[in-house]
């Protein structure tokens, strides 16, 4: 049963309440001004009724008129009410007053302001809308606008009011002046694009301006660009023309754009022929490849659309002889701007690097087939290449140009150009010497020999200042009379055309000026030699061999060498081996082979064979070690011819001694064999026997088989036993090696890139010495399981007591005492027992029995 009380009626005759509201109302009554009771009192009341929740929060606002949490809560509560009313309610208009009555004593809460500025959007009443807009920026302080202009500038552009909201956003402005982007892209939605074009000439113009997009200061230039050039009838207060021309100056690299856009302007306003100024200035100023590209590209294409709308025109309103003529003076433009666009790249390229000579060359093969442009290209490129600073040969351009007069009969122009090159300061010699050849050869073609030798010995004077060859602070004409091209044309010119004295001299100054070359010494020692100047020519090797040292000089001494061996034979030996001591005094190692088999061969053609001995014997001590294994077969050919095989034995052991190990293998071998054919079999078997200490069993079976085969052949079972403890000694060797058991370890554990801590993961403690000792006990062992059983022994030894029936009985028993020769030996020696080595066994003599005689 509900209870229904009521208060006095002269306080409050409308006021009702339940029989649970009791414990809240006299809480207030208590304590009337805390808002923490008027809260849990509206929070209890939550389900209530509308109009008593209302009348709650009155109640509440009236004796705490300045408390926000309840003007926030009961604002928001009477909103929610009529959010799914139609706008036209009077419930709405109430909210309204609700929210004006706050603003009373909220004036300053921005929240407060956001939520009714909100709440009369949703109303759709823009007049009211943007003079509360007004009201909250003129009650706030300037700190709080910024939580305001969004919602405001969102209004203004949901509206199609732009006049308002241009005089928002220039507010706007004011407050954020960074945020101009976002008024420009109004601007340019609400189609004012002369405000647009001037907002964004005064962002690219503040150095300051940082865009909130995060674009650059050219981007934003080509924006404003790309703007007044394509609307050039909307923007009218801006300098289209002045601008652009700006951002040429400051943006250099991106110059083909900005001239596009300023012909795009023109084009667009219908100024066709200045937009072809523009192209043509263009084309004419831009630095890089790229930018000419994009310029000429769309040069071409405005070309185009000028025929097409001209060919358009004329089919729609009947042809006539003047558009006839004018299309025929588009088509010859555009016809005319194709074919210049190779000199027009040239162009570009020689801007960038005027000094370069290969490009001068192209331009003037563009030119081909009309003379006057090549003389004008010539001229200005010998005018414009500075030697110093140029890109390639420089003097060719100028032997170009005379060659091109040449061509076309003008010789006195060709010479008159080839005299002025003479005169260039170039920066290498080797130019102006290149210059001063053509001139003799441009002679020389036109048969006027001895104005070329007049020419070169011109070139070749002393001047009055000599300077070196290398020293760049003196004029080249200072130095080009050390210059060898010059002085090697002369000298062929004057072995040609002139006489032997004259050419002599010219050889004789060369060498005086220290510019010869190998070559050069050995033309003119062959020169003197034709002409039967014999002794002369030797002095002239002499002389070149003064100037140079090796390895210059082989060539000299080999050709020095072999002319005067012809010359003189034996007649002046003496002579000849001072020339040989002199030429092997210093001589490298790399280069006395040569030396030495042609001083072995003057002394065994005309000399003592003991002394060429003497010369193969230093020979094989002087050459380098890779050619010692040569030297010395040569040596031992050579020796055996002169002496016989026997006096080879010292060079053999000498050769052992001396070479690699792999050579003196060789060597050894050689060597047993030829002790061999002489019989000499105990020499042949300590060869072997020496040889076998550098043959590892496992690598070079080769030697082992070929000594086994000699052992067969020569040797007996003590012999052969002998060998195989050798062969068990020098494998015992060679598995104590360090290096040699790491090797073969690694290749048993397939590692071909281990090391020896491979060979015990995770134990990197302990002993590599100690690791490499169990490996190789392991595969001795190894090699000792895998031993097949030996054979059976058929040598039997005799006892001189004993009779032919016991003999018998014992060939058919085992031998106790038998030596077991296979016992260590691994598989591959199996056969290298002494049972396949065929004795032959004879019957004892009667008389070697004595008094024993058969029962």
């Amino acid at each position: 049963m509900v209870v229904m009380a009521r208060l006095s009626r002269q306080e409050r005759p409308d006021l009702v309440f339940d029989e649970e509201d009791l414990p809240y109302e006299e809480e207030i009554m208590r304590n009337q001004f805390s808002v923490k009771c008027w809260l849990r009192y509206i929070e209890f009341k939550q389900g209530a009724p509308k109009p008593r929740l209302n009348q709650l929060y009155e109640r509440a606002l009236k004796l705490l008129p300045c408390s926000y949490k309840l003007w926030y809560r009961y604002l928001k509560a009477r909103r929610a009410q009529v959010k799914h009313r139609c706008v036209t309610d009077p419930a709405y208009e109430d909210v309204n007053n609700c929210h004006e009555r706050a603003f009373v004593f909220m004036h300053k809460m921005p929240r407060l302001w956001l939520d009714y500025c909100q709440f009369l959007v949703d109303q759709g009443r823009i007049t009211h809308t943007r003079r509360t807009f007004d009201r909250a920026l003129r009650a706030l302080p300037i700190t709080q606008h910024s939580r305001i202009w969004p919602l405001y500038l969102r209004f203004l552009r949901s509206h199609p009011l732009p006049e308002t909201a241009v005089r928002g956003y220039r507010r706007f402005l004011k407050l954020s002046p960074e945020s101009a982007e976002e008024y420009i892209e109004y601007l340019k939605s609400s189609d004012r694009l002369d405000e647009a074009a001037q907002r964004l000439a005064t962002v690219v113009n503040d150095e300051r301006f940082v865009s909130k997009a995060g674009k650059s200061n050219y981007q934003l230039w080509h924006e404003l660009c790309d703007l007044i050039s394509q609307n050039p009838d909307k923007v009218q207060s801006l300098n289209v023309d002045a601008i652009i021309r700006g951002g040429l100056t400051r943006f250099t690299d991106q110059l083909g754009k900005l001239w596009c856009s300023l012909a795009d302007y023109y084009i667009r306003s219908g100024h066709f022929e200045k937009a072809r100024d523009v192209y043509e200035e263009a084309i004419r100023t831009v630095m890089t490849v790229r930018d000419f590209t994009q310029v000429f590209d769309s040069y071409a294409q405005f070309e185009e659309s000028m025929i097409a709308a001209k060919m358009e025109t004329t089919s729609e309103l009947g042809r006539e002889e003047e558009d006839d003529v004018d299309l025929e003076l588009r088509l010859a433009r555009f016809e005319q701007l194709i074919s210049r666009r190779p000199l027009l790249l040239n162009s570009v390229l020689l801007r960038q690097n005027p000094h370069h000579v290969h490009e001068w060359h192209k331009r003037v093969a563009l030119h081909q087939g009309r003379p006057r442009e090549i003389i004008n290209t010539y001229t200005e490129a010998v005018q414009t290449v500075d030697p110093f600073k140029a890109t390639g040969k420089p003097h060719t351009l100028w032997v170009a140009f005379a060659k091109f007069y040449e061509d076309n009969g003008q010789l006195d122009d060709a010479r008159i150009i080839l005299e002025k090159a003479t005169k260039v300061s170039f920066k290498q010699v080797d130019d102006l010497a290149s210059v001063w050849c053509e001139c003799g050869e441009l002679e020389l073609r036109h048969e006027n020999y001895d104005q070329a030798l007049r020419l070169l010995r011109k070139a070749t004077a002393l001047p009055a200042r000599r300077a070196e060859y290398f020293d760049g602070s003196e004029p080249v004409q200072n130095r080009v009379y050390k210059s060898l091209k010059v002085w090697s044309m002369l000298a062929d010119l004057e072995e040609s055309l002139g006489t032997f004295q004259s050419t002599k001299a010219v050889y004789d100054r060369i060498l005086d000026l220290r510019i010869a070359t190998p070559q050069i010494v050995i033309n003119y020692a062959m020169f003197l030699e034709e002409h039967k100047y014999f002794e002369e020519s030797f002095k002239a090797y002499e002389r070149g061999i003064s100037l140079f040292k090796w390895p210059n000089v082989s060539d000299i001494w080999s050709t020095y060498l072999t002319k005067f061996i012809a010359r003189y034979g034996g007649r002046k030996l003496e002579r000849a081996r001072d020339l040989f001591e002199q030429a092997l005094d210093g001589c490298p190692p790399k280069y006395a082979k040569t030396l030495y088999l042609l001083y072995a061969q003057l002394e065994e053609e005309w000399g003592l064979a003991r002394h060429a001995m003497a010369v193969y014997e230093r020979a094989t001590q002087a050459v380098e070690p890779a050619q010692q294994y040569e030297m010395f077969n040569i040596y031992i050919k050579r020796a055996a011819e002169i002496y016989g095989v026997t006096h080879t034995r010292s060079i053999y052991q000498k050769a052992i001694e001396v070479l690699s190990d792999e050579h003196a293998r060789e060597m050894c071998l050689r060597f047993a064999d030829m002790e061999c054919k002489l019989g000499e079999i105990d020499r042949a078997r300590a060869i072997y026997s020496f040889c076998s200490q550098i043959c590892d069993p496992r690598t070079t079976g080769a030697f082992w088989q070929t000594w086994k085969d000699f052992e067969v052949r020569h040797g007996n079972e003590d012999t052969i036993r002998e060998m195989l403890r050798i062969r068990r000694s020098v494998q015992a060797t060679y598995n104590t090696q360090v290096n040699f058991m790491a090797s073969q370890m690694l290749k048993v554990s397939g590692s071909a890139t281990g090391t020896v801590s491979d060979l015990a993961p995770g134990q990197s403690g302990m002993d590599d010495m100690k690791l490499l000792e169990q490996r190789a006990e392991q595969l001795a062992a190894e090699a000792e399981h895998d031993q097949p059983p030996r054979a059976q022994s058929k040598i039997l030894f005799v006892r001189s007591d004993a009779s032919r029936e016991e003999l018998a009985e014992l060939a058919q028993q085992a031998n106790p005492e038998e030596i077991e020769l296979g016992e260590d030996e691994d598989e591959d020696e199996m056969d290298l027992e002494p049972n396949e080595v065929r004795l032959e066994q004879q019957s004892v003599p009667a008389a070697v029995f004595g008094s024993l005689k058969e029962d």
